[in-house]
C-alpha cells in the first residue's frame, strides 16, 4: 500500500497519474489523503482509497497510514504560520504516525543545500531540512527529493508576462542556478515508491538538464512565447514589504526572504549535474507544453 499526500498538487497530481499507470502492474494499492476528492482525476475513482482530510490531522494520518508500507509526504506552506509550524509542526504528528503503524519507507519533498555553508540560514530551505531529519527520526527508510527552484513557479506571473512581458525575482540576472519541472519531481518518486530495495536516509538530487539564470529564462521565453519577455530583478526589501502587506506572518515572510537570499549566494549550486541526478524536461519544453497554454486569455 503506497499513501500518496497532496495528490492533487503541482507535484502531487503527476505523480499520482504515474502510479496509476505502475502500480497495479506491481501489485500495489493506493491511498490518496486529499480534503476534498472532488479534485482527484477521473482515472483515479474506483481504483484508489480515499482518506478525506489534511495529512496535519492525526485521526487522518492515523487512518491512512494503517497497513501502510510506504507514503509520499508533502508539506504545502502555509504563510500564516512561523517556518518551523509550517514544515515541523505540520509533520510532528506524521512522524509519530508512521513509527506507530510501522511505516516502512517513506519520499518526501525537500530542498538543495544539505551540508552547505548556506543551509542554515536559509529560510524556508532550512525549515525544510529540519523537517527531514524529524521524518527520519521515525525509524524509516527515507529519501528526500532535494529540488532546486520549480518551473511551475511561474505560473504565479501570468498575468505579468501575458500583459507586460515581464517576470520577477530577487537573484542575480546572470545568476545560473538548476531548475527542474514538477513532473519530474514526480517521476523520481513514483520510481523510489515502487521499487523500494533501498533503505537508510539519504537524499536525491532532482535538478533538471541545465543550470539557467534569469537572463536565460527570458531568451528561451522569448522564443517559445513569440513575444519579448524581460527580466526584473526586486529588491529583497521590496519583496518583505510587499509580502507583509499582503497579511503573511512576518517569520514566514523572513523565511522567504532569507531563502531568496540563499539561492542568489549559490545555495543551490552544491550538486554535480550527473546522469543520475539530472532530470530530462528542459525548460523550453516546459514552456512550450505548460507556460504557452497558461497565458492563454
Amino acid at each position: 500500500m503506497i499513501v500518496i499526500t497532496a495528490p492533487t498538487g503541482n507535484i502531487g497530481r503527476h505523480l499520482l497519474s504515474r502510479l496509476l499507470e505502475s502500480a497495479p502492474a506491481a501489485g500495489e494499492e493506493l491511498r490518496v489523503v486529499v480534503r476534498d476528492p472532488a479534485r482527484l482525476p477521473d482515472a483515479a475513482h474506483g481504483h484508489v482509497e480515499v482518506v478525506t482530510g489534511s495529512h496535519a490531522d492525526p485521526d487522518v494520518l492515523d487512518r491512512a497510514f494503517q497497513g501502510a508500507d510506504a507514503v509520499f509526504w508533502l508539506v504545502p506552506p502555509d504563510a500564516s504560520l512561523t517556518p518551523h509550524e509550517a514544515y515541523s509542526g505540520f509533520t510532528g504528528p506524521a512522524a509519530k504516525a508512521l513509527a506507530t503503524h510501522g511505516v516502512g519507507h517513506v519520499v518526501g519533498v525537500s530542498a538543495l543545500g544539505r551540508g552547505t555553508p548556506l543551509a542554515d540560514r536559509a529560510g524556508l530551505v532550512t525549515a525544510s531540512l529540519a523537517m527531514d531529519d524529524l521524518i527520519a527520526a521515525a525509524g524509516v527508510a527515507h529519501r528526500a527529493l532535494a529540488n532546486p527552484s520549480f518551473f511551475e513557479n511561474l505560473l504565479e506571473e501570468t498575468d505579468s508576462i501575458r500583459d507586460h512581458g515581464v517576470f520577477t525575482d530577487t537573484v542575480d540576472p546572470d545568476r545560473k542556478a538548476p531548475l527542474v519541472a514538477c513532473a519530474d519531481i514526480a517521476t523520481a518518486a513514483a520510481g523510489l515508491l515502487l521499487d523500494r530495495s533501498w533503505s537508510g536516509t539519504d537524499s536525491v538530487p532532482v535538478l533538471g538538464p541545465q543550470d539557467l539564470a534569469p537572463n536565460d529564462l527570458a531568451r528561451i521565453m522569448t522564443e517559445q512565447l513569440g513575444r519579448p519577455v524581460r527580466y526584473r530583478r526586486q529588491p529583497l526589501d521590496e519583496l518583505r514589504t510587499t509580502l507583509v502587506g499582503y497579511g503573511l506572518n512576518e517569520a514566514f515572510v523572513q523565511g522567504i526572504v532569507d531563502m531568496k537570499r540563499a539561492k542568489d549566494q549559490g545555495l543551490d549550486s552544491g550538486v554535480t549535474r550527473t546522469p543520475e541526478t539530472a532530470s530530462p524536461t528542459g525548460f523550453a519544453q516546459w514552456c512550450a507544453r505548460t507556460l504557452k497554454p497558461a497565458l492563454q486569455p
